[in-house]
């Protein structure tokens, strides 16, 4: 049994050893297991919780390199293809002086981008308890079939579905089409995590009450946006609330959403019942979910790379108190 199963890209960061630089001034670079639903996989088994990973690598040193990182954080890797005639996607990034992160993909194209529906392991999804993607596997074809495939299992067997657009322009045809095609993979899930950079792309507005209102008529039930150090706010149609962040010297921030939205997922499954439909829980509940997901978040900023820094449900607890 699993009670997390996430799909999507598992990759290779090449991160920049000098912050404030851009990649063109970056003097060199440190390997790193990333990708968004992996970093998430990875997080979760962390904090304690049984995990599977759905995706596709090369059959070469970076893939099973990769591999091999999933199944040491123990995170069940029955669901990892390997893919002879393509290469594992690479990233390389850094992090300007404006606190931005420079990102360059080798993706042309990459094992992940080449996930089929017959890649899905049906029984894999249908023992958890939620569900969750990103819309990197949406991008392109056989990539986005298989995840719709694996979306109606879920749906099928009830799961909770939770949905990451983790926006990335530079792998998108152009911005118009980014947009639709988010708001379209929106319609699937029950929850969505966003940052307010997303929020405005996705909504035209900042105003996180407004925007959050204006996702939820795509569907989901719950939206959930990031604010870097300020924190997170949730939103329901009879909840909503703000979560004060943590004050904490960012080394890195690649994956400090990923780990957000480990420690989200860690604590909605306390509120899971088994055989039943996910309902969500009220606002208090919903206010400590949040807590425990800013400090696996800002924990996730303290050392290089994404996986590497993903905090222990004893390293929360601790920082917590």
């Amino acid at each position: 049994m699993v009670d997390v199963v996430c799909l999507g890209e598992l990759l290779i960061d090449f991160v920049s050893l000098e912050s404030g630089v851009s990649l063109e001034q970056a003097p060199s670079f440190q390997k790193a297991p990333g990708g968004a639903p992996a970093n998430v996989a990875v997080g979760l088994a962390k904090l304690g919780h049984e995990v599977g990973f759905i995706g596709k690598v090369g059959d070469e040193s970076f893939g099973h390199f990769l591999a091999n990182v999933l199944q040491e954080n123990g995170v069940d890797i029955s669901g990892l293809a390997f893919d002879s005639e393509t290469r594992t996607m690479l990233a390389f990034v850094s992090l300007t002086s404006e606190g931005e992160r420079d990102f360059m993909f080798y993706r042309h194209p990459s094992a992940d981008m080449r996930l089929t529906p017959d890649d899905i392991p049906k029984d894999l999804i249908q023992q958890a308890t939620i569900f969750h993607y990103g819309s990197i596997s949406l991008i392109s074809e056989p990539g986005r079939s298989a995840t719709c495939h694996a979306l109606d299992l879920a749906r099928e067997s009830s799961l909770l579905i939770s949905y990451d657009p983790n926006l990335r322009l530079g792998l998108w045809a152009s911005q118009e089409r980014a947009k639709q095609e988010i708001l379209a993979g929106m319609r699937s899930a029950n929850l969505v995590k966003i940052n307010d950079d997303e929020l405005e792309f996705l909504t035209g507005t900042r105003k996180l009450e407004d925007g959050a209102k204006q996702l939820l008529t795509f569907g989901p039930k719950l939206i959930v946006i990031t604010l870097g150090s300020q924190g997170s706010f949730f939103y329901t149609d009879t909840a909503a609330g703000h979560v004060p962040g943590n004050a904490l010297r960012a080394v890195d921030t690649t994956g400090a959403g990923d780990g957000f939205v480990a420690g989200l997922l860690s604590g909605l499954l306390a509120y899971s019942k088994p055989g039943e439909a996910y309902v969500f829980p009220g606002k208090a509940e919903l206010e400590a979910c949040c807590r425990v997901a800013n400090a696996v978040g800002a924990l996730a900023t303290t050392k290089r790379g994404a996986i590497p820094a993903l905090p222990t449900r004893r390293q929360v607890e601790d920082f917590l108190n």
